[in-house]
């Protein structure tokens, strides 16, 4: 069986950037080691979806405290704020390799104007924060009755000529 794969030429590039950036850290930070670790800032992996009711989007946040967490909605922009931070408890010069990010993040999202920024919510759930943005009442499509033979009637109507109240 075949399968087909989209092609996307920029995904290979930011793979291959973020390689570079982390060989050059870790080169030229061999003495701080520990501050390598915490310093850094990274963009955790977001899914958007739409239905008829709301958009969601669901951010990959493992490893981070609830705490650590700030989600804040103003004038259309949706911004999460958060932190992962290493645990002290274990010895960082006994690590072999380090590929979790930690440090902060912030992630912006230009919201439409169908969303109701008054029933916005979030919920944390085994490292994924969800964040469902209700549509407003008027912007969810509605469904328009068919009718039948009603055009029809009204050219009847038409075609008897016109009423006496006129």
């Amino acid at each position: 069986m075949t399968v087909l794969t989209r092609f996307e030429p920029f995904r290979e590039v930011a793979t291959l950037q973020d390689r570079m950036n982390r060989l050059f850290r870790e080169s030229f930070n061999q003495a701080g080691q520990e501050e390598s670790l915490t310093n850094t800032s990274f963009a955790p992996a977001v899914d958007v979806y739409e239905d008829e009711h709301n958009v969601t989007l669901k951010i990959e946040v493992p490893g981070i405290d609830e705490k650590d967490i700030d989600v804040r909605l103003e004038n259309n922009t949706l911004t999460v704020h958060g932190e992962r931070k290493i645990e002290k408890e274990e010895k960082e010069e006994n690590y072999r390799r380090v590929e979790r990010q930690y440090g902060s993040f912030t992630r912006t999202f230009t919201l439409p104007t169908t969303v109701d920024s008054e029933k916005v919510s979030a919920n944390y759930d085994k490292g994924v924060l969800k964040i469902a943005l209700p549509k407003k009442a008027e912007a969810k499509p509605k469904q328009i009755k068919v009718n039948i033979g009603v055009e029809k009637t009204e050219k009847t109507l038409d075609a008897k000529g016109p009423s006496k109240a006129a």
